[in-house]
């Protein structure tokens, strides 16, 4: 099977992006790319520190550290994003954004159906990183991980007018599907979706995924003894995406609205 345009577009970005160029030239590419996308550099170093473009889409925050809440019950941000859309899960379907509905067990894949039918009449929530935002992801509460599975696909664009216009986005694109167990038991997922320009989807706790590659097949991992603690760093998206979370019934009441933008560790609801 031959890549999807959308693979290769994105392979020709992400091998320019993590191109070192002389440091003068790397310093224009830097302070333009701030410049253009409207970076907000407040707590990260000067632009022209990072000797790629993709060091610098990928920064780690070093000033202002965020504080993790010590409230247990507390879910907090896992990004700095956008909420593109929350709410309930009804007869298997979630929403991309109103009106355009996706099967769940679709966009989970066949290693986790039990998974689908637990968060079945629960809540979602979909945060978007725009190509501006930190890119990196962080555990919204302490869980601990089952497995997870890689999901190769294509890689369209996830703004706001294919969101509208193309339905099942996220079911044709790469994707990773993470499930775990909460503090109380329950399972919890959490979905990085590929994108436009998203060279690699990053998971520190699993070396052997590499999105963006020759992979046709699901390629699952399961865990016995793996635990994110809340606001744990587990990876990154080498550009912005799309991270979307699902929990089952009573398990969560989101606090969110529609296009309220989030910073890592903010309170965006309860568990119980």
């Amino acid at each position: 099977m031959k890549k999807h345009y959308t693979s290769i577009l994105s392979n020709g970005f992400g091998t320019f992006a993590s191109k070192a160029f002389p440091k003068p030239i790397q310093k224009i590419i830097n302070h333009g790319y701030v410049k253009l996308m409207k970076l907000d550099m407040s707590d990260f170093n000067d632009p022209s520190t990072y000797p790629t473009l993709n060091k610098l889409f990928t920064r780690s925050i070093q000033s202002n550290p965020r504080e993790i809440t010590k409230d247990k019950n507390m879910m907090i941000s896992p990004v700095d994003a956008l909420v593109s859309d929350f709410g309930e899960i009804i007869e298997g379907k979630a929403y991309q954004i109103k009106g355009m509905e996706y099967g769940i067990q679709e966009l989970f894949g066949k290693h986790h159906k039990e998974a689908s039918k637990e968060v079945d009449g629960g809540q979602f929530a979909n945060f978007y990183l725009s190509p501006k935002d930190y890119h990196r992801y962080h555990a919204p509460q302490t869980l601990k991980i089952t497995s997870i599975t890689h999901i190769p696909g294509k890689l369209y664009p996830v703004n706001f007018p294919l969101l509208r216009n193309k339905k099942e986005l996220f079911i044709e694109n790469e994707r990773v599907i993470i499930e775990g167990k909460d503090q109380y038991g329950k399972t919890f997922i959490m979905a990085l979706i590929g994108a436009l320009n998203v060279g690699k989807m990053v998971i520190t706790f699993e070396k052997s995924i590499n999105t963006n590659s020759n992979i046709r097949e699901p390629q699952h991992y399961k865990y016995d003894n793996l635990t994110l603690k809340k606001g744990e760093l587990f990876g990154w998206f080498e550009m912005g995406s799309t991270i979307l979370l699902f929990a089952p019934k009573g398990c969560y009441q989101p606090k969110l609205s529609i296009n309220q933008n989030v910073k890592f560790t903010e309170d965006i609801g309860t568990l119980s």
